[in-house]
């Protein structure tokens, strides 16, 4: 049986990781994934499946659904109109900041 290719295989492992952890952080909304690395949410949702424990998968996606995260653009206040900190380095299409 052939492995499918998917947008997950054609990630670097150091995509890939920066790829959780923006998914893990609350005020990354999943529009800034889609900008950076053309993952829209549906993806990003079964790459955090298959690269996380399952209990970690279940408290992700209850905590993404909650009040508490901000991965929506429709749930943020309004007056956010960016990806990210004014103190950050420039996000550039689908490379990764300097750290």
């Amino acid at each position: 049986m052939g492995k499918s290719i998917t947008k997950e295989n054609l990630l670097t492992e150091r995509e890939l990781d920066r790829v959780i952890e923006m998914a893990w952080e609350d005020r990354t909304p999943f529009e800034a994934i889609l900008f950076q690395f053309n993952l829209p949410e549906k993806e990003v949702i079964r790459l955090m499946r298959a690269n996380l424990k399952e209990s970690s998968f279940k408290r992700w996606r209850k905590r993404v659904n909650s009040g508490v995260s901000q991965k929506h653009l429709k749930k943020r206040n309004p007056e956010i109109s960016r990806f990210k900190c004014s103190r950050q380095r420039a996000i550039s299409g689908n490379k990764i900041s300097k750290r």
